[in-house]
Order: C-alpha cells, then sequence, then structure tokens
C-alpha cells in the first residue's frame, strides 16, 4: 500500500469505512473488513483510531455530514421561508436516499452501545432540528408563519418526517414516500400557521 500523510491515511480509513458499513451495515462492520477493504492491516487501523466506536462515529459524521452540507446549501438558494420550508422537505425525503436512512436507523440502533456513535448521531440530528428552527423564525420575522414554539414545532415536524422516512427504509411498503412528505408537511403546515397546500411542490 503507498505511503500517504497522516491526514490523508485517516480520511481513507473513514471512506472505506463509510464502503463498508453501506454494505454490511454499521453493527456488522469490523477492523478486520476495514482494512480488508484497504488491503492494509488491522494495526493501522488501531493506529489512527482507539476504538471500533470511534471510527464508527467518524465514518457515520461523513456519510451523514453530506446530506446536510446539502441541504444547507439548498436553502440558501431559496428566497424567503416558505421556499425555504419546502425545500428542505424536497432535500430531506429524496428517493435516493435510502441508504442515509439506513445509516441513521444504524446509528439509533448502535447509539446506546457506543458512546462516540450517540454523540455525534445526537449531534448532527440536532443540528438538523435547528436548521428547520431557523426556517420557523424567519418565518416568524417575516409575518408568512406563526409559531409560539419554534424549537419544539422543529422536533414535532423532523420527528414525524425521521419516523416515516425510517419506516419506508425498515418496512418496505408500510408506508410510502408520498405518505412522508405529504403527512410531514400537512403536519408543517398546521404547526405553522401555514394554508393547507402552501408547501406542496
Amino acid at each position: 500500500m503507498p505511503r500517504l500523510a497522516p491526514a490523508l491515511r485517516r480520511d481513507a480509513i473513514i471512506t472505506a469505512t463509510v464502503e463498508v458499513m453501506l454494505r454490511k451495515g454499521m453493527a456488522a462492520t469490523t477492523v478486520r473488513d476495514v482494512a480488508e477493504r484497504m488491503g492494509s492491516s488491522s494495526g493501522l487501523i488501531h493506529h489512527y483510531f482507539a476504538s471500533m466506536d470511534d471510527l464508527l462515529a467518524a465514518a457515520f459524521e461523513r456519510a451523514a455530514q453530506q446530506d446536510l452540507t446539502g441541504t444547507r446549501e439548498a436553502l440558501a438558494r431559496s428566497a424567503g421561508a416558505v421556499e425555504q420550508l419546502g425545500t428542505f422537505f424536497a432535500t430531506y425525503a429524496r428517493a435516493e436516499q435510502d441508504w442515509a436512512f439506513q445509516l441513521w436507523l444504524d446509528a439509533w440502533a448502535e447509539a446506546g452501545r457506543r458512546p462516540a456513535v450517540r454523540r455525534t448521531s445526537q449531534r448532527l440530528n440536532v443540528a438538523w432540528q435547528q436548521l428547520l428552527v431557523q426556517i420557523v423564525r424567519c418565518g416568524v420575522r417575516e409575518g408568512a408563519m406563526t409559531c409560539g414554539d419554534p424549537e419544539g414545532a422543529a422536533w414535532r415536524i423532523l420527528s414525524l418526517l425521521d419516523g416515516l422516512a425510517l419506516q419506508t427504509v425498515a418496512h418496505p411498503g408500510t408506508v410510502d414516500r408520498f405518505a412522508v412528505v405529504s403527512w410531514s408537511v400537512a403536519l408543517a403546515e398546521r404547526e405553522l400557521g401555514l394554508q393547507a397546500g402552501t408547501l406542496v411542490r
């Protein structure tokens, strides 16, 4: 295996771990799997990561951060809070994101046993919730929305959206994709004093 600078080597380990996690699932991913994917030794992995928990947390953050960054960039191109909220839903529950929701499902399942995974998933989950909070507060300032509790409203909207999206991954056929978005949008419209159908795109 070619020699790489430490930062590049660590990055390569994380990339390989994400690839293994997507194929085998977080719980089944081992140091040996990652080493085999890289064509290296397990000792190299242990040199850069003190525990499998730390490695899985770093890999999960890499994968999950991509979606968060993509949504933030899309929101920056949206004009006004109502359009931003529509953009949030459109980018959050895309059909090609099953792999991302599967990783979240894995991370939540492992969070009780892996402190680093728990801290990472909680921090990223709060980051998503805070995106919604910012949109709601902006909507209230603009006079487009009414909400006395942006923090609570954001958690309720996000929790329904997450729960329904994860249903489509864990139990295919139980809830269809149209329902994931339409039910979550309907809740958001009621929570924020928007006329029904405002967020339909």
